[in-house]
């Protein structure tokens, strides 16, 4: 894509890099490593990385409060307020305790600030993944049927929603209902052009751009489906897109280094680490949790 720029990197050779999002309030950019059972925060006028050590894979996230640290997550058995300076959890919910092979896998919060996350087959057992919404009184299956849930984004309407089961290579769309964050109608939205749709994000457009896990790449489509070009990376397994940066025009990229060889870790030395993009597009601020306080 002709109208974003290559400005730098975050060289963290993450192993599975993902869940990144940009903190408006405080200018700090947040990722997880999940299989690295690590926490990122990026300050971005400072250039300052905090990483901390997590108790068990976190793999989504957003963030309630930054003085004390506090957010609500998804870990790999699953949901949780979790406090990473003194590495407190409260367990909110952990619905798939007991199915083995499962572990929890792509979130995000909607506008109208529900948090969601789903699980994905690890280790295939004969049973599948679900889309779960997060509540005051535990957690819901919404949706089932998943391998490898993600590409959970919604329109900055909130009343659509998009989500992808990564093996198919397609992104689906639903109508969603903004007042009880229920999806239904689902259809096809778009095919990726190559590799598997992984993280996704809509910008202030409405256009929703996707990280292409094997593609070496991120696609952007707009509100129709249609395909609106690639951006080429310089890793082939990027795992996640946000915007952030004082004026949300940075677009950022999360990778993985995991299952590459050492040949191609060596091909690939920005494998694992934050690509930053300054672009002609505008993202949209994250909404704030307000399920739980």
């Amino acid at each position: 894509m002709d109208n974003c720029q290559f400005i730098g990197s975050i060289d963290v050779a993450n192993r599975l890099g993902e869940g990144i999002v940009w903190h408006a309030q405080t200018e700090t950019l947040w990722w997880t490593d999940i299989h690295g059972c690590q926490l990122h925060r990026y300050h971005w006028h400072s250039r300052r990385l905090e990483t901390w050590t997590t108790p068990e894979r976190l793999t989504a996230f957003s963030v309630i409060t930054t003085d004390p640290i506090k957010m609500v997550v998804s870990f790999a058995s699953g949901f949780a307020i979790y406090e990473p300076e003194s590495q407190q959890v409260q367990w909110l919910a952990r619905p798939e305790l007991e199915t083995s092979g499962h572990r929890f896998n792509d979130g995000r919060t909607d506008r109208q600030g529900r948090f969601w996350s789903a699980t994905m087959v690890e280790h295939d057992e004969g049973k599948q993944g679900s889309l779960y919404r997060l509540n005051a009184n535990g957690c819901s299956p919404v949706l089932e049927g998943f391998a490898i849930p993600n590409a959970l984004c919604w329109n900055p309407e909130g009343t659509r929603m998009y989500h992808a089961d990564t093996p198919t290579g397609v992104i689906q769309q639903y109508d969603f209902e903004p007042a009880n964050g229920t999806p239904s109608n689902p259809r096809v939205f778009a095919s990726v052009p190559r590799g598997e749709p992984d993280g996704a994000t809509v910008d202030a457009q409405g256009d929703l751009w996707v990280a292409l896990w094997g593609g070496s790449g991120v696609a952007r489509f707009n509100p129709h489906g249609q395909l609106q070009g690639v951006l080429d990376l310089p890793v082939s397994q990027p795992t996640c897109v946000a915007f952030g940066g004082p004026d949300m025009n940075i677009l950022f990229v999360t990778s993985a280094t995991e299952g590459l060889t050492e040949a191609q870790k060596a091909n690939e030395p920005l494998a694992g680490s934050v690509l930053i993009y300054q672009t002609h597009g505008r993202g949209l601020p994250e909404p704030g949790v307000t399920t739980h306080d």
